[in-house]
């Protein structure tokens, strides 16, 4: 059998989700997921999953509960490692009129990603590697991995929404996760933590 370690760009797979209406998705066995996209002859060795815990947002003031939920129910799935980058403050300024303002910018995920893919190709940790996302910043180390190891597959699966055609150039392979997938790999409505807490679904994600 192949070996496959599936490498989710958390942001990019949930801002696809979100552009496409697909709320209902947000509550996603990533796991299950990364199993229904492989093909007969590949076996699942390990799932990466790449986020930045969100700050406070006076607009959505559950939105950090709401991820810590998440978080918490996923990692109670096996062969699921979770990797964090960062959110930063950044400035910003409106060109036409001037007007200054402050936001938040997710950093590290990309990153977190090569170095993640490079090592495990240099442990031989995989035969083919799946990325899920479609940014453009990734271009570099699929290359280099790639032109190292060139009997490895690195394989992207664009979220809805979500497409990198230069991505799609220097990957073994591309396709887009579609609706039945994302459908068929909901976590139930209660998960319990090994401590015996139960984590629920937040009532919004219906």
């Amino acid at each position: 059998m192949e070996r496959v370690t599936v490498y989710i760009d958390g942001f990019n797979l949930y801002y696809g989700l979100r552009a496409t209406g697909w709320r209902r998705y947000y509550w996603l066995n990533i796991r299950l997921l990364s199993e229904k996209i492989l093909l007969p002859h590949q076996a699942l060795s390990k799932v990466h999953y790449f986020t930045a815990r969100v700050v406070h947002d006076p607009k959505d003031p559950d939105k950090k509960k709401r991820q810590k939920t998440y978080l918490d129910a996923i990692r109670t799935l096996p062969d699921v490692n979770v990797h964090y980058g960062a959110y930063k403050r950044k400035s910003m300024k409106c060109l036409a009129c001037g007007n200054k303002w402050r936001t938040h910018e997710e950093k590290m995920t990309d990153v977190n990603i090569a170095v993640e893919i490079f090592g495990d190709a240099v442990d031989n940790a995989y035969d083919t590697a799946i990325v899920v996302s479609a940014d453009g910043d990734l271009v570099g180390p699929i290359t280099a991995v790639r032109g190292r190891y060139p009997n490895k597959r690195i394989v992207v699966a664009f979220p809805p929404k979500r497409f990198s055609n230069h991505l799609r150039q220097v990957a073994t392979g591309a396709f887009t996760i579609g609706r039945k997938r994302l459908k068929d790999s909901q976590l139930p409505n209660q998960v319990t933590k090994p401590d015996g807490y139960v984590l629920t679904r937040p009532p919004t994600w219906n």
